[in-house]
């Protein structure tokens, strides 16, 4: 049963958003909610659930009901649950009585099974290469790849992040401060395989690509050197895969309260709205994509892009281009100097 976590936590009202259940998800142990009206199981609700509705033109100021498995599985007693946790992959299984209201959340012996991460086993190219100056004065010492979190740099939580997928290929982009970056590795204890491509002037965060043309003849991951995401890589890679993108930005839910009442103005300064403290949400970019080698023939040499250029570039030549949105806690971003800060807590607590 819920023996060491508060279960109520993953059970949210009907009346909540999809924005409301984004937030909660994050914040509990089993990362799925239980939709009840007044105690009543009405359905289940996965960040996967989310991304699909979504993908399908939801809202996330829609109720998260709309979003959900309204036919899950449920037990009625516990040897019951322990059965159906045993014989499938269910995160959490709820006991209800014969009228359908939760008991108990059953997540068996442990609070979650430990689940084999998938080998995807896909090249992966780090763009290395900028000055880091939002986070001067560290970069004056060292380059932003080498800035350490906690006992390892930053780059190197990122490769041991994508060596549990199994990529273990690496390609990395360098300019500023470069031999430092090649240094470190040659005497770092833990091998990495890598290939560098050393950029003779600054390429932004796309140009550099254009030194991998004939390099790369699979799908692969594109990630700047300064965030991290916890997330599923095997689902962006399906996602991707089965949608027929040339080009997928993985992309945060960002959440923003507004600590003013806001007014919309009509014609002759005629009131038309007013919103007590409004949240916004919207998509941002981490800064990392999934891309078929075809787009690299695309990138002019030796000029300066950004990658959002490049995709932009693809969109007009009529290939597909999506957004995968993770949520928003899965990502770690250090760019700028609170940022890193807010990582290395993280991290080091």
């Amino acid at each position: 049963m819920g023996d060491d976590m508060n279960y109520s936590e993953t059970i949210i009202n009907c009346e909540a958003s999809v924005c409301d259940a984004m937030r909660i998800i994050d914040r509990n142990d089993l990362h799925i909610l239980f939709i009840s009206d007044r105690g009543k199981l009405l359905g289940t609700l996965t960040d996967g659930d989310i991304r699909r509705y979504l993908f399908n033109g939801g809202k996330i100021e829609d109720l998260a009901e709309r979003a959900a498995n309204h036919n899950p599985r449920v037990a009625y007693d516990v040897c019951h649950a322990a059965e159906l946790y045993d014989r499938t992959d269910f995160i959490a299984i709820p006991l209800v009585d014969k009228n359908g209201y939760i008991i108990d959340i059953y997540v068996g012996d442990e609070m979650r099974r430990e689940k084999a991460v998938p080998q995807l086993g896909i090249p992966v190219v780090i763009n290395a290469g900028g000055k880091g100056t939002r986070l001067d004065p560290f970069t004056r010492v060292l380059p932003k790849p080498l800035i350490p979190i906690g006992d390892l740099p930053i780059i190197e939580h990122i490769m041991q992040r994508f060596k549990k997928y199994g990529c273990n290929e690496f390609s990395v982009i360098v300019n500023y401060k470069k031999e430092l970056i090649k240094t470190y590795f040659r005497e770092s204890e833990n091998q990495y395989s890598i290939s560098w491509y050393d950029e003779e002037k600054p390429l932004g965060t796309g140009g550099g690509l254009s030194l991998l043309k004939g390099k790369q003849d699979q799908t692969f991951i594109f990630t700047n050197c300064d965030i991290l995401l916890q997330s599923d890589y095997e689902s962006m890679i399906r996602f991707h895969k089965e949608s027929g993108n040339i080009i997928t930005m993985v992309c945060a839910w960002k959440n923003l309260s507004i600590p003013y009442g806001v007014v919309d103005m009509g014609m002759n300064g005629q009131i038309e709205k007013m919103r007590e403290k409004p949240e916004l949400s919207f998509l941002t970019n981490t800064g990392m994509y999934i891309v078929e080698p075809e787009v690299l023939e695309d990138i002019p040499d030796d000029v300066p892009i950004t990658f959002p250029e490049i995709i932009l570039g693809q969109k007009e030549k009529g290939r597909r281009t999506a957004v995968y949105p993770v949520n928003e806690s899965e990502w770690l971003d250090m760019g700028q100097i609170p940022e890193l800060e807010k990582m290395r807590e993280r991290f080091c607590k």
